[in-house]
């Protein structure tokens, strides 16, 4: 599966929010800041417990340094 991602970091708490419709992202709110992928680091932890899935299963296709990334998910 391939989800779209809005990340937000330096939030107060960790969330992640659905998309509104189809054509829109998920919108993930994070704690870190983007410092040593620290972030990428705790977007791939917390999709892992939304999804239910081991952080293994997850991965950042495209975007890696950007706030809009596409994720593979593999179930």
């Amino acid at each position: 599966m391939r989800i779209s991602v809005h990340v937000v970091t330096g939030s107060s708490r960790s969330l992640v929010t659905p998309p509104v419709d189809a054509d829109s992202p998920y919108r993930i709110h994070i704690s870190s800041k983007p410092v040593d992928g620290k972030a990428n680091d705790e977007l791939i932890r917390l999709l892992a417990e939304h999804f239910k899935v081991a952080k293994s299963s997850i991965s950042v296709y495209k975007g890696y340094t950007s706030r809009r990334k596409i994720i593979d998910i593999i179930r």
